[in-house]
């Protein structure tokens, strides 16, 4: 079938990631007419992904029921699907899920925390690190089912294995434990149901591991069973549900004066993460911390606001999106205070003059109206100014540095000379006081 650029948007044909065309075979007829992803193993080997990922991707995408058949490595989509309309949705997948967000090298891993319900991306090819930023529903697939996790416990086929565990709950016995794992990892197998809803939320984790290790695993599981459940149905739910949850809890804590305590705000940087809205928090914050007494207020919350917006330019951002709100809102008050309340957190750290000369680029009504929006811009722009002749004074000091040369020979000596510069006359000691060593004093020479 040969192969494509793992990025097909690159177009070298000397690109070094490489991954085979994939090869789809239609089997069946009527209701049980499925797709066998023929070579999905050797894709999936390929993008560095295991080969559940992007065939629950194809799932989601296409509203069907997927099926694992790891012994034999058969990965079933269920109905009928064109191999070139597959490849484009692989494309999608790799987009998302593979690429590096900083340079689009392919050379990511993923790192999965089930408990806190979170999904990491690191990049070996230029360090990038940092929260996938993707919002899918294959999200929670991969996080009860992490890179790490072993596909030979998955027992010899997921049909096997659910036949185990229901002949195991028909006879109430243990007879299948010697087995070792049986882990059912995704969509229960009914053919009659091709073409169905692609709901699959109901993937169950089961085990039968009896070892000391996974024992405590399960009871730790368990203690924070309500709190994962919480996790993945969170992590589901559209962006705006997520924020009015963030914004509820910081109501909350305001509301109770706890926002003072280090150990509030670290739980409130957690729940952001687990949301998945860090960047975005910035926004909740400014709209429940200032009022018209910004200038108080912002030196109050500084420590809780440098961690939601240090050596983050996105999250800065939308910070200052708020404060657009925040100053339409108390026009009267603080709209002429606009350059002094920039400075201010410029001089907090909160806000960097790299995020803050992008957004005087552009003038947006995404948080305000145009005409507000130009208003604010109109009086920021002293600031602006500022900023931009303080960067180019430090540029041009630094260029100045680079063209200075030193130059030694003997004309420095000469023209000391002609000018009459005093040299410090040194004193030579007598005889007598070279030989009184002890009484010499090193201030004399």
């Amino acid at each position: 079938m040969g192969t494509v650029n793992v990025n097909r948007n690159v177009t070298d044909v000397f690109y070094r990631y490489k991954m085979p065309r994939l090869n789809a075979k239609v089997e069946g007829k009527g209701n049980g007419i499925k797709t066998v992803l023929v070579n999905m193993s050797d894709v999936a080997r390929a993008i560095g992904r295991p080969a559940t990922y992007p065939t629950k991707y194809f799932g989601c995408e296409l509203g069907a029921q997927t099926q694992f058949d790891y012994k034999n490595e058969r990965f079933i989509v269920n109905g009928s699907h064109d191999a070139n309309k597959l490849q484009d949705l692989l494309d999608g997948f790799i987009r998302k899920f593979v690429l590096c967000p900083e340079c689009d090298n392919p050379e990511t891993d993923l790192v999965v925390s089930s408990k806190k319900g979170t999904i990491s991306q690191g990049c070996k090819a230029c360090g990038f690190h940092g929260p996938l930023e993707v919002n899918h529903k294959v999200n929670t697939f991969i996080i009860k089912n992490p890179p790490n996790l072993n596909p030979a416990s998955q027992g010899a086929s997921l049909t096997e294995g659910k036949r185990k565990q229901r002949k195991k709950g028909e006879n109430g016995d243990d007879s299948n434990a010697q087995d070792g794992d049986t882990t059912v990892a995704d969509d229960t197998i009914n053919s009659s149901q091709a073409g169905g809803d692609g709901d699959d939320d109901d993937d169950v984790n089961w085990t039968v591991d009896t070892s000391v290790e996974a024992v405590r695993a399960r009871m730790q599981d368990l203690t924070d069973g309500a709190k994962n459940m919480t996790v993945s149905d969170d992590i589901d739910k559209p962006e705006k549900e997520r924020m009015d949850i963030f914004y509820e809890l910081v109501k909350k804590e305001r509301d109770a004066g706890t926002l003072d305590n280090a150990q509030t705000r670290k739980e409130l940087a957690t729940e952001a993460k687990r949301l998945d809205i860090q960047a975005k928090a910035p926004l909740v914050l400014a709209e429940l911390l200032f009022t018209a007494n910004i200038v108080q207020e912002a030196r109050k919350h500084r420590i809780l606001l440098l961690l939601f917006t240090h050596d983050d330019v996105k999250a800065q951002k939308y910070f200052i999106g708020g404060l657009e709100q925040i100053i339409s809102l108390h026009a009267d008050k603080l709209m002429d205070k606009v350059p002094g309340i920039l400075k201010l957190f410029y001089d907090s750290d909160i806000l960097e003059e790299k995020a803050i000369l992008e957004w005087s680029q552009k003038v947006s009504k995404k948080y305000v109206s145009k005409e507000i929006a130009t208003q604010i811009h109109e009086k920021a722009t002293p600031f602006i100014k500022w900023l931009q002749e303080a960067e180019e004074e430090e540029s041009s000091e630094e260029d100045d540095d680079s063209e200075v040369e030193i130059e030694y020979d003997d004309r420095a000596k000469t023209d000391s000379l002609r000018t009459g510069a005093a040299k410090p006359e040194v004193k030579k000691p007598k005889a007598d006081d070279e030989e009184d060593g002890d009484d010499l004093n090193i201030d004399d020479i």
